[in-house]
């Protein structure tokens, strides 16, 4: 019998078919790319920011987002396209840079009185949730959010009556810029990221825009008057949306947890608005500027002049074939 002998060689070689080498399984890593026009120092910006962070805290670092302030990726008018054509994932911008864009929730930038910011942003989502409107079908949106209120702001001009109005140019974007109209004023669309060089020249004489805009877009500055018509006040609505196709490639259970993040930071947002205001209102008034009440005649002489602006859109989504005074009806029945 022979006798067979293995070499020490061989011996490892077919010892090695038999170890099984340990695989460590590595979760996919989405990285999306988030755009906000927003400057960052802004507390909206920061609010932008952490979001971020928190989805790729919670969502254990499977989702990383990259941040782009500033309109360093898109600028505020190009961010919902931007956003569908997949240049950015996540976008963070306003409705009033695409008016007519969004017939149905855009009814929420009317002056309907707005009194605070948490309460825009409640209403504006709740209308979302009634209607759920198709006009943003084509990107998934995260939530909504909305500013207090909105007064018009002048550079040298106290207003006390709409007859101190009539001739002035004010900066005003979406339906604000129909108010102004109503109101006797003419309206001037301009960006926010242009309107302080503009006050600062004199090309318009005044703008719309809520308190927090005096210190965080630093208007306070150039302006020196404001008339606080609360009965009259308008907001302006903000969406944060994502690439519908991006949306649909990640985890369900990823899904889930961003839906949950966004309804916390919805109203974190509103919630900044209402102490944003605080703050511009403190610096606009430590720079000597006046705050202006209106009496109670000449409120309800505002609140005649603005009331054909709401009644004027409604028939116009009637045209569109959407129930202009059911949207009118939801956002006033919000409001209460």
């Amino acid at each position: 019998m022979k006798k067979i002998v293995f070499s020490s060689t061989l011996i490892l070689a077919l010892f090695s078919l038999f170890i099984v080498t340990p695989v460590t399984a590595t979760a996919k890593t989405v990285t999306l790319k988030y755009s906000n026009f927003f400057p960052p120092t802004h507390i909206q910006s920061k609010l932008a920011e952490s979001w971020c962070k928190e989805v790729e805290k919670r969502t254990d670092g499977r989702i990383k987002i990259e941040y782009y302030p500033g309109g360093s990726l898109l600028k505020g008018k190009q961010t919902y396209d931007g956003v569908a054509d997949g240049i950015a994932d996540i976008g963070f911008s306003v409705l009033a840079y695409s008016r007519g864009r969004f017939p149905v929730m855009g009814a929420l930038d009317l002056p309907f009185g707005y009194p605070s910011g948490v309460v825009a942003t409640r209403v504006a989502n709740e209308v979302y949730d009634t209607f759920k409107p198709k006009e943003f079908n084509d990107t998934k949106l995260m939530y909504l959010h909305a500013h207090g209120p909105g007064f018009i702001h002048t550079r040298d001009k106290k207003i006390t009556k709409l007859e101190d109005l009539k001739g002035l140019r004010i900066r005003s974007t979406g339906m604000s810029a129909e108010m102004v109209k109503a109101l006797g004023a003419t309206p001037v669309a301009m960006g926010m990221s242009d309107s302080y060089q503009s006050l600062q020249k004199g090309v318009v004489d005044g703008s719309a825009y809520p308190l927090e805009a005096n210190k965080g877009w630093k208007l306070g500055e150039v302006t020196e008057y404001v008339a606080c018509s609360y009965a009259t006040a308008y907001t302006t609505t903000f969406f944060v949306t994502m690439n519908k196709d991006k949306w649909a490639s990640l985890d369900k259970k990823d899904q889930q947890t961003i839906t949950e993040i966004n309804k916390e930071w919805s109203l974190k947002h509103g919630k900044a608005w209402d102490s944003s205001d605080l703050a511009g209102f403190a610096f606009y008034m430590k720079q000597g500027n006046t705050a202006v009440g209106l009496d109670a005649k000449e409120v309800e002489r505002w609140k005649a002049a603005v009331a054909p602006v709401i009644d004027k859109y409604a028939d116009g989504l009637d045209k569109k074939n959407i129930d202009g005074k059911a949207v009118v009806k939801a956002i006033r029945e919000a409001l209460k």
